[in-house]
């Protein structure tokens, strides 16, 4: 018993516990969707402040380095955010994508959005969904884009593609809750069903599946690569659907080790931090994969509370009370790029994702005095406050460590100023005049392309070594 406690105490120890706000965007018209309301309920007693918005009618503006969001309907003061404190939760399914640039602009400014919008987008289109889940090697029913039709009658072409016998299963590319997946028994109910819906919306995207008979599905919570929830929905009497929105009975369900590791890299296809993953279960579950139906970015809470007694939205709220697991979305950058320090200016720099230590900046004739250290880069002789000093482990053909002094500098990066970024000084004549490490690159919230330099700044004329 001491030792579990002892460890306990020291995992917590290890997480850095902060209080944020939270942001939630809902699509749904004239009220704020059940499970937005059921974050703010968890909310409060874990003293996180909240902020319902519609995702349409909302704006950002920022002044003096602070962000502020607008209801334009309600709210005339507005809701203060900070990359630094606030989470952002996205719920529903958009009408447009184009309606998604409020979570662009909030992307761009750093926030953690859960989910991001190329999450979205993947999971909103049904096929784009099947297309990623297909490359992560994941079952599914066979399925064929229906592309847009001049008749009726091609979208025979796409049913001899499918190669599968009646009955089947049609979808619009988007949806939710078990909206737009309709059960098609025969050709001739295909063609009636195709033309009512290219004569409702000629722009229709449609996809045939293989129909699966089964009781039931599974659906599967998938928060951060790890299974909190997973519940049994019965098949809708009357109907071939099992969404819990659609009355399907539900209840507890224990997944096999191959199911859980299967929806885990369901989540990941899509690049989902928390998702719903629903399947249909193989008659071997052990050893034989399930079916993959869909992911959803944003799973209702209220079905898999009912079902399981887990109190999903408190167990999502209290996951981002740790700082490290807000994952922002960062850009793309080459793995050189200009970063620029005074009295330099501009510097080529290397981004190095294997770097786990301090940034690393040139100096030349280094020298500790006292409390300054001082170098020459460029042929300019700086004198800087002594930080710490450091051992540093250089693994690969070097492999051994060495004392370095550590400065602290202002550094600019595509326009933004970055205060009092810690570098080790050290002589790196012959290459690359400063190496940032990964905790950097989150600071600066980009990812490495390791194919390409200067996707963000520009090459200057500098003289360096690449």
């Amino acid at each position: 018993m001491r030792v579990n406690k002892i460890k306990t105490f020291l995992e917590q120890a290890e997480l850095d516990i902060e209080k944020y706000r939270a942001l939630i965007i809902s699509t749904e018209h004239g009220d704020k969707g059940k499970t937005a309301e059921r974050l703010e309920q968890e909310a409060k007693p874990l003293g996180i402040e909240t902020y319902i918005v519609p995702l349409k009618g909302t704006y950002l503006t920022t002044e003096n380095g602070e962000t502020t969001v607008f209801n334009l309907e309600k709210d005339e003061k507005g809701f203060k955010i900070d990359p630094d404190n606030t989470v952002v939760f996205f719920r529903g399914s958009p009408e447009r994508l184009s309606y998604l640039d409020l979570i662009t602009q909030l992307e761009r400014l750093g926030f953690p959005v859960i989910n991001s919008r190329s999450c979205l987008e993947r999971a909103n289109d049904k096929y784009r969904t099947y297309l990623r889940l297909k490359e992560f090697g994941l079952e599914q029913p066979k399925t064929v884009l229906v592309t847009t039709v001049s008749s009726v009658d091609d979208v025979n072409i796409s049913v001899e593609k499918l190669n599968n016998k009646f009955p089947m299963i049609m979808k619009t590319l988007t949806g939710s809750k078990g909206v737009g997946v309709l059960y098609v028994e025969s050709e001739r109910s295909l063609k009636a069903l195709v033309q009512t819906l290219y004569k409702t919306n000629p722009d229709t995207d449609l996809l045939l599946q293989e129909y699966i008979k089964t009781e039931f599905d599974v659906r599967v919570l998938v928060l951060n690569n790890t299974v909190i929830a997973s519940m049994r929905r019965d098949v809708v009497e009357g109907d071939f659907r099992s969404n819990a929105t659609q009355g399907a009975k539900v209840k507890p369900f224990k997944l096999t080790k191959l199911e859980e590791d299967q929806c885990i890299h369901a989540a990941k296809a899509i690049g989902g931090i928390f998702c719903g993953v629903d399947f249909i279960p193989s008659k071997d579950r052990k050893n034989i994969k399930p079916f993959m139906l869909e992911v959803n970015h944003s799973p209702g809470t209220e079905g898999i509370e009912e079902a399981t007694g887990k109190n999903i939205s408190n167990i999502l709220l209290k996951h981002f009370l740790d700082k490290n697991k807000r994952y922002t979305v960062p850009r793309d950058c080459g793995f050189l790029e200009t970063v620029s320090i005074k009295p330099w200016g501009p510097i080529i720099a290397k981004f190095d994702t294997g770097n786990s230590s301090l940034p690393v900046i040139h100096g030349e004739d280094i020298e500790l005095k006292g409390r300054t250290v001082s170098f020459t880069l460029f042929g300019k002789r700086v004198s800087l406050p002594h930080v710490k000093t450091m051992k540093v482990n250089l693994g690969g053909l070097r492999d051994y460590s060495e004392e370095r002094h550590t400065v602290k500098l202002d550094m600019d990066f595509a326009g933004k100023i970055y205060k009092d970024v810690e570098f080790t000084v050290d002589d790196r004549r012959n290459r690359t005049r400063i190496l940032l490490n990964r905790n950097t690159m989150r600071r600066l919230n980009v990812i490495v392309d390791p194919q390409r330099k200067y996707m963000i700044t520009t090459k200057l004329e500098v003289k360096e070594n690449e």
